[in-house]
């Protein structure tokens, strides 16, 4: 995990084509302000000037997308009260495997006070596909962070869908130091019989799960569930030590992606206090 501008993150398998960036933001005088950024190979980091209080950081992978045997890792803390959101610039495509995994690492930081947003665009997931992705989040006992993914399985404006590949999406959330949410999502061998299985997810063609963590979790939950009443997806929200947690399922990847965006329309500002901007390439 990364504990300050300087940490270097965990080793991954060395890839075909890899990226990284490591960047820490903290508070100065009630702004945020970039304090160290490391970045190499196809990854690049982007701050465009904000107007709510929220600085951005969007994150480009300069490839154009993910093939097989890539690996790309990200790592994003924000402390000293500093308020951040970090996002993509665009979706991130997962080709077609030639028969390697691709390996996506992303490690984010809450502390002394900071509050953190990890809200990607989609990932898009080829037919054929094989990604191993992995995401880690530390938030102390002062800090709060909102953390949310999209999968796409398949193109669906070019009639595709996810039949084979492999998907093993891990997620794990620490509060001081302390494991209280973990979840994992791994789609192998027969993937359209496990995406149309009624205990599996039902048909769906694209998934989205949101976590926050704060000490105002639980009292959010309600509200959370409220917001959620007109989606015309599947959803559902829940508490579990802590940490809320919101989940879409759809058939359709446009009805998912405008129900999920609004939703984060009406439950950021509730971290802020406030107005908030969407993020500026949303």
């Amino acid at each position: 995990m990364i504990v300050t501008g300087d940490a270097l993150l965990p080793e991954l398998i060395a890839g075909e084509t890899s990226g990284e960036i490591q960047a820490a933001f903290a508070g100065d005088s009630g702004r945020t302000r970039l304090a160290s950024l490391y970045q190499q190979g196809t990854l690049r980091m982007l701050m465009p000037d904000t107007h709510d209080g929220v600085a951005q950081a969007i994150v480009a992978n300069t490839s154009g997308g993910i093939v097989a045997g890539d690996a790309l890792r990200i790592g994003v803390t924000a402390s000293g009260n500093a308020k951040l959101l970090a996002t993509s610039q665009a979706a991130e495509k997962v080709y077609r495997s030639t028969g390697a995994d691709c390996l996506i690492e992303t490690f984010l930081r809450a502390e002394s006070g900071g509050t953190l947003e990890w809200l990607p665009q989609e990932t898009i997931l080829f037919e054929g596909a094989r990604m191993r992705r992995r995401i880690t989040l530390d938030v102390d006992a002062t800090s709060s962070a909102l953390i949310g993914e999209t999968l796409v399985f398949g193109r669906a404006a070019r009639g595709e869908r996810l039949t084979r590949g492999l998907v093993h999406d891990v997620w794990q959330v620490r509060r001081d130091g302390r494991l209280v949410w973990a979840d994992a999502l791994r789609l192998d061998g027969d993937i359209a019989a496990k995406l149309d299985a009624p205990a599996g997810l039902g048909g769906a063609a694209a998934y989205a799960t949101l976590a926050y963590v704060g000490e105002d979790a639980p009292r959010m939950l309600e509200d959370a569930r409220r917001m959620l009443n007109d989606s015309s997806c599947r959803t559902g929200a829940t508490c579990v030590n802590g940490v809320l947690i919101a989940r879409w399922l759809s058939e359709d990847a446009s009805a998912l992606r405008r129900d999920y965006l609004r939703f984060l329309a009406a439950f950021r500002p509730l971290l802020h206090g406030g107005t908030v901007d969407a993020p500026t390439v949303w």
